[in-house]
């Protein structure tokens, strides 16, 4: 019987969740043509194709499929036992999804710090909201991300609670006079946006969308012009604008929970995502 090398299966799941081979190898270090010819070299080995390429990239075949949730499986094992017996602490790559307010808010102190304990793993960063982040996960294109997850979860799946709020660039912002409030908030279906027009709609309150987007930057940006009020997280409130207690209505809270792409992720991401648990648990509040 032929052998699964792990050389081919690191190459493969890059691949996979790369979609692409060109950036696959820039993941892995190699050359285009020398993905290419391992991809082959597996294939071979299965016996049966395992990428159906596409003009958009190239997709996993049925058989592909399969032969990911085994190479994630067979790669973590192998880095967990070479970390255990070489004693140079874990090895390896993950892909690591955050919506961008926890990320900018959070982050950036975590990340160096499992570094500091974990110099040999490199974490690769998806920068999206929860719903296409559970896209993602889903396809396994990334092993764990932070969600966004209504309050009324239980309490053992929220690493940390969190509060919308309405956010304007003055304390008592002159646009509340208008008789239709303009809002900015995220794209329809995400949690922000569901709780402003739900909170909106049961204080008989008249609003209008003036600006939609998943970018928190681009939420921030219309806020500071003053041409309208935004939701986001109370951590990722920036120190230039202002939290309104009033008189708008009461926004819920919401709870950060952390996601696999698999019910036995490897061991780099079960590291990596308890060192997220027990650090972002005990970060202090921003504001």
């Amino acid at each position: 019987m032929p052998d699964l090398e792990i050389l081919l299966l690191r190459s493969f799941v890059a691949v996979s969740r790369s979609r692409s081979i060109s950036t696959a190898a820039r993941q892995v270090g190699r050359t285009q043509s020398a993905i290419s010819m391992q991809m082959q070299r597996l294939e071979a080995v299965v016996g049966q194709p395992i990428l159906r390429r596409t003009g958009a990239g190239v997709t996993l075949t049925a058989a592909g499929d399969r032969l990911l949730s085994h190479a994630e499986r067979i790669l973590g094992a192998h880095d967990e036992a070479f970390a255990a017996i070489s004693g140079t602490g874990l090895q390896g790559s993950i892909s690591f999804g955050c919506p961008e307010d926890y990320l900018t808010t959070f982050f950036p102190s975590l990340l160096k710090g499992f570094a500091a304990v974990h110099s040999g793993v490199e974490i690769e960063v998806v920068c999206a909201g929860t719903v296409e982040l559970r896209r993602l996960l889903q396809r396994r294109r990334i092993d764990l991300a932070l969600i966004s997850v209504p309050e009324e979860t239980e309490a053992k799946h929220i690493i940390r609670p969190e509060t919308f709020v309405w956010v304007a660039n003055h304390p008592r912002p002159p646009i509340l006079e208008r008789a239709v409030l303009p809002l900015a908030l995220s794209a329809p279906g995400t949690l922000d946006h569901e709780a402003a027009i739900s909170a909106m709609s049961r204080a008989g309150a008249a609003y209008r969308i003036a600006f939609a987007s998943n970018s928190l930057a681009g939420l921030l940006a219309v806020t500071r012009s003053g041409e309208a009020i935004s939701v986001v997280t109370r951590s990722a409130v920036p120190q230039d604008l202002h939290v309104l207690n009033g008189p708008l209505p009461a926004l819920p809270n919401i709870g950060i929970s952390l996601a696999y792409a698999s019910t036995q992720p490897p061991a780099i991401a079960t590291a990596f995502g308890a060192f997220v648990k027990s650090n972002l648990a005990q970060a202090p509040d921003i504001r």
